[in-house]
C-alpha cells in the first residue's frame, strides 16, 4: 500500500483473508464485492467520528469506496458535504470551483434582474465550468467532459459522482482500480427510495459517458444482466400457442423489446421462432428483470385487437411478489400515487405530485413465508414504468420492496416479481381467456 498517501485506508483485519476480485466492478449492476462491503463500513465509522460530517450526511448523501491493488480504499461523497468539495479523508473533486472565477460570475449573476442578460451569463458560465474537467482512463488518456459527451451539452453536476472522482485520484496517483460501489447514507431525498446502507448502480445521466471512458483499459466484469443468453432462450416457455397469438412465460433478465444495450429481447426471439408473423408482434410489455406471462401477436389484425383491449384496460393482470418484510395476511388496500422518471438517473421512477402521472394498485396479503417475507398479490389498473415496485418501495406506499429489487430495495440473485395470472378476449372470436402460472 502507497503509505505516503493519507487518502489511502486500510482495510480492517478481516479483509486479510478475503480474495481480490478478479474484474473490475460493472459500475450499473453489481453485487457489491465483499471488500467493497468491507471500505463502506470503515467509511461510515469515520463519519461517526465527526458530528458535523454526519449530521448533514444524514439529510442524505451518495458515498463511494475504491478498493485498489496493493491494499487499502478511497473515499468520496457526492457533489458537497458541509458546504466543501474537499475534506480531509476523502477524495479531492475533478475540479474545485470554490474560490475561482465560477463562484465570483455566479455571484454576480445573482444579483442581475431576470432578463436575457442574465440567461445568457449564466448559460456561457455552465460552458466556462464543463470546459475546467477532463478525465483519463486506465491507459493513461485524458479527455475533456465536452468531448465525452458531444455532441450532447452535458447535465449539470456531471463529473461530481463519486465513481468519477474516485477513478480520477487512484489514475492520477498510480493506483490501479479493484473494486468499487457506491451507498447511500441518511434520509431518502423526497419522492425518491434510497434506504440507509444501500448500494446503487452508477447514474446512467450524469455518470454513464464519463464511466465508459473512464474504464477503458480495465478488465471489467461483463453487465451481469447481459449473461446466459442460452439459458434465458431454454428458460423461455410457451405457454399457449395458435396461430393468431402465443402466450409465453418470460424468463426474468430477458427484455421484452430491444433497447439501449445490446441484450437479448423477447421479441428477436419471438421473430426467430417465428419469421412469418407480422406486425409489431409486442402488445404489451414487461420489466426485464419481471418473470411471467406475455401475449405476443403473430399477425397485424391480432396485435391490434389485443392492443385495443391493453389501451381500454379490460386486460386482467394478476402479479405475485415476495417482499422483504413480513405484513399482516389478509391486509389488502389500494395504492394511488403520481409517479414519473426521475430525469437525473434514468430509469428509476419518484413519486413527483407536480409531474407525476396517477397509477394504482390494487393489492392484498396472502401470508409469510417461512423466512419472513410478505407474499402479496398485485392488481394494477395502470401500467407506469416500475409501478409495482415503486409502490411496494416508497413510504408513500407499502414502504417494503420487493426481494431482489436492486433499484429499490436490496438486489439479489433476482426480483421475486411474476406476472401469473392474464385474461383478455380472444381477437377473433371474442371468447374470455384466462392463463396462470406457478409462482
Amino acid at each position: 500500500m502507497h503509505d505516503n498517501d493519507p487518502l489511502l485506508h486500510p482495510l480492517p483485519p478481516e479483509a486479510e483473508g478475503t480474495p481480490s476480485p478478479r474484474q473490475m466492478t460493472f459500475p450499473f449492476c453489481y453485487e457489491p464485492h465483499p471488500l467493497v462491503r468491507l471500505a463502506a463500513r470503515e467509511l461510515t465509522a469515520e463519519l461517526s467520528r465527526h458530528p458535523d460530517w454526519q449530521l448533514e450526511a444524514g439529510e442524505g448523501k451518495m458515498m463511494g469506496v475504491l478498493v485498489v491493488e496493493g491494499g487499502g480504499f478511497l473515499a468520496a461523497f457526492s457533489g458537497t458535504l458541509c458546504g466543501r468539495s474537499t475534506l480531509p479523508y476523502f477524495v479531492p473533486p475533478v475540479f474545485d470551483l470554490h474560490g475561482t472565477y465560477f463562484e465570483q460570475e455566479e455571484a454576480r449573476i445573482a444579483a442581475l434582474p431576470p432578463t436575457e442578460e442574465r440567461t445568457h451569463r449564466s448559460q456561457a458560465l455552465q460552458q466556462w465550468l464543463f470546459r475546467q474537467f477532463s478525465f483519463h482512463n486506465a491507459r493513461g488518456e485524458e479527455r475533456p467532459l465536452l468531448d465525452i459527451f458531444a455532441p450532447r451539452v452535458p447535465p449539470a453536476g456531471a463529473g461530481e459522482c463519486c465513481a468519477p472522482k474516485l477513478l480520477e485520484y487512484a489514475y492520477r496517483h498510480g493506483l490501479r482500480p479493484l473494486c468499487m460501489g457506491e451507498f447511500w447514507v441518511g434520509r431518502a431525498p423526497r419522492g425518491e427510495v434510497r434506504r440507509e446502507g444501500n448500494f446503487y448502480p452508477a447514474c446512467q445521466h450524469k455518470c454513464k459517458p464519463i464511466l465508459e471512458w473512464m474504464m477503458q483499459g480495465l478488465d471489467v466484469e461483463q453487465n451481469p444482466l447481459s449473461r446466459n443468453y442460452e439459458d434465458l432462450i431454454c428458460q423461455l416457455r410457451i405457454v399457449y400457442e395458435e396461430k393468431e397469438f402465443v402466450v409465453v412465460d418470460k424468463p426474468s433478465g430477458l427484455l421484452s423489446v430491444p433497447g439501449k444495450e445490446p441484450l437479448p429481447s423477447l421479441q428477436d426471439i419471438m421473430r426467430q421462432r417465428y419469421p412469418e408473423a407480422q406486425g409489431p408482434m409486442i402488445v404489451h410489455r414487461l420489466d426485464m428483470e419481471t418473470s411471467g406471462l406475455m401475449v405476443v401477436a403473430l399477425n397485424e389484425d391480432a396485435y391490434h385487437a389485443l392492443q385495443q383491449q391493453f389501451i381500454t384496460h379490460t386486460v386482467r393482470k394478476r402479479y405475485t411478489a415476495l417482499l422483504e418484510r413480513p405484513m399482516e395476511p389478509g391486509s389488502k388496500g389500494t395504492i394511488d400515487l403520481l409517479i414519473c422518471p426521475n430525469p437525473y438517473d434514468r430509469p428509476r421512477q419518484i413519486v413527483n405530485q407536480e409531474h407525476g402521472r396517477r397509477s394504482i394498485t390494487h393489492y392484498e396479503v396472502t401470508g409469510n413465508t417461512p423466512d419472513g417475507h410478505a407474499r402479496i398479490h398485485l392488481w394494477p389498473d395502470t401500467g407506469r414504468t416500475h409501478q409495482l415496485r415503486l409502490h411496494m418501495a416508497a413510504p408513500e406506499g407499502l414502504g417494503n420492496p420487493i426481494v431482489g429489487d436492486r433499484l429499490y430495495g436490496t438486489a439479489a440473485q433476482r426480483l421475486m416479481l411474476v406476472a401469473d395470472r392474464l385474461e383478455f378476449l380472444h381477437p377473433v372470436s371474442h371468447k374470455t381467456l384466462r392463463f396462470e402460472i406457478e409462482s
